[in-house]
């Protein structure tokens, strides 16, 4: 299915468009929010919680400002951000025990594939070392820009340049695509 025939099925409603939608990008999206969060349970909520949001939010999607994949992936990681950062979360003090993380590590290993062929990795690919660093730990672990600052005694403003500077990259590489 072409992404203009997903985006029209979506905007109809229409439940075999919805059904093809979570077969070809389950496994991505909840990788995008399992690396975030590690505790499975809580990570298939925001999963489903991120999806029906996707499905019942599909009429503010604008194609002129990214592909859909991307804005499905933000959706979901910034569910994942919000749930990791909300009082529930911080209340409980819940820590994920060692065979938790383990076992969850385990249970990515079929979605690293999924994403990678997705192409996420061959765009970073140009990135310089200190470029990769901030992307992983920002985009894909969730972190803030003053997070890394303060945990990595990196200063503010190198982070936020590398960041600057890892999103040119990022946007000539896509444009090669």
């Amino acid at each position: 299915m072409q992404e203009e025939q997903l985006i029209a099925g979506l905007r109809a409603k229409d439940r075999k468009t919805t059904e093809y939608l979570y077969d070809k990008y389950s496994r991505a999206l909840y990788a995008v929010i399992s690396r975030i969060i590690f505790d499975k349970d809580i990570a298939e909520e925001v999963f489903h919680d991120s999806f029906v949001k996707i499905t019942r939010k599909i009429d503010r999607y604008d194609e002129s400002k990214g592909r859909l994949y991307t804005w499905m992936a933000n959706i979901c990681r910034n569910s994942a951000i919000d749930k990791l950062r909300s009082k529930e979360m911080s209340q409980s003090g819940k820590t994920n025990a060692i065979d938790d993380f383990v076992y969850g590590m385990e249970s990515q290993s079929g979605t690293q594939e999924q994403i990678d062929a997705i192409g996420v990795r061959e765009l970073m690919i140009d990135l310089n070392d200190d470029q990769k660093f901030i992307v992983e730990y920002i985009y894909f672990k969730g972190y803030t820009h003053s997070e890394v600052s303060e945990e990595f005694e990196i200063p503010l403003g190198t982070v936020k340049s590398r960041v600057r500077a890892a999103i040119q990259v990022l946007k000539k590489n896509i444009a090669r695509i």
